[in-house]
């Protein structure tokens, strides 16, 4: 397996939230350095799962495939690669949101129950 070059170095990585676990982000946000295009919460799947998943939103389904492609982070480190979605990280699981200008985010419709929580 290939070594990834991360975007920012665990020097660069300020203490921006207190740390509710680990989250998944895509390779073009922590290793591109995409801003957050697209981010959503679901229902955490374990133990320290902070439920939070980030992409820049340009991937398509055979990207996010490759397990390569994308990681398990601490989402302090995740918002240091795009600190305008810490407003929104007290989002209940099946929240989702899109970036639509600059660092604003538009809420859209949350997942069914069965799907999102």
């Amino acid at each position: 397996m290939a070594t990834k070059n991360f975007k920012l170095r665990s020097d660069q990585i300020a203490p921006l939230v207190v740390s509710t676990g680990w989250c998944m982000a895509s390779d073009r946000v922590v290793v591109d350095g995409s801003p957050i295009g697209y981010m959503y919460r679901q229902k955490p799947v374990s133990g320290g799962d902070s439920g939070w998943r980030f992409l820049a939103g340009d991937e398509d389904e055979a990207y996010m495939a490759r397990n390569e492609n994308h990681g398990v982070y601490d989402l302090n480190t995740v918002v240091n690669y795009d600190p305008s979605v810490i407003p929104f990280l007290d989002a209940p699981p099946g929240s989702r949101f899109d970036k639509v200008a600059g660092n604003t985010y538009e809420a859209l419709e949350s997942w069914p129950k069965d799907e999102g929580q």
